[in-house]
């Protein structure tokens, strides 16, 4: 009889086009042990609330000098700064609660699926979400866009995030639980994972899809 289990939490990312089969990322990603912790146990004492709700993508993951030469930032260390942990340039989220009519439009592609198999220690919760043509827009899903704060820099001639424009770059992303506060429903969960890689671009005439998974494993 075991009187003691340890819960592990492994995040896997896979960005790519469902239209044409590429994939752009296909990598693991760093875990928030403070805020999932909390998640969890909130969620074992009562479902209201403690859940993942949203999908943040942001474009300061990653510094580009004149060159082209990249370098990748800390999310590990990021993480470290736990409940008050964010991506490092917030842009735009998408709501991948398939249950919240107001704020997903569209639950088949964003979306939240959990996978079991019987026997096994471990399940899995596998989050999509889909940016579609268009998407994001200066005209459409205008509390989805975040304001840009990053002083202008070279890489700023790379990206062109802030526009919104047809061309929307992004470089890191991370998964948000959904907000305590009713008055505030939007943006205002825990940052519980977080992620960085070579930036990606999405442009207006493609599809992008993030399947987003975590392995919550006993041991």
């Amino acid at each position: 009889m075991l009187d003691n289990l340890n819960i592990n939490v492994d995040g896997h990312v896979k960005i790519w086009d469902p239209e044409t089969q590429e994939v752009f990322v296909d990598q693991h990603n760093a875990i928030n042990g403070e805020a999932m912790s909390l998640l969890i146990a909130l969620g074992m004492a009562s479902p209201n609330n403690s859940y993942i709700y949203e999908m943040h993508f942001g474009n300061g993951g990653t510094v580009i000098d004149e060159t082209g030469n990249i370098t990748y930032k800390d999310v590990v260390v990021n993480l470290e700064n736990g409940l008050l942990a964010g991506l490092f340039n917030d842009t735009y989220f998408k709501v991948v609660d398939k249950d919240d009519s107001n704020y997903n439009a569209d639950p088949t592609d964003n979306k939240i699926d959990v996978t079991h198999t019987t026997g096994l220690k471990y399940s899995d919760v596998i989050i999509t979400c889909t940016l579609k043509k268009e998407e994001p827009s200066s005209t459409t899903n205008q509390q989805f866009n975040l304001t840009k704060t990053v002083p202008k820099t070279y890489q700023e001639t790379l990206d062109q995030a802030a526009d919104f424009n047809g061309e929307f770059i992004f470089d890191e992303i991370g998964l948000k639980s959904k907000s305590f506060d009713a008055l505030t429903p939007l943006n205002a969960g825990w940052l519980l994972s977080h992620i960085v890689f070579h930036p990606v671009q999405k442009s207006a005439n493609r599809v992008i899809q993030v399947v987003y998974t975590l392995r919550i494993r006993i041991v």
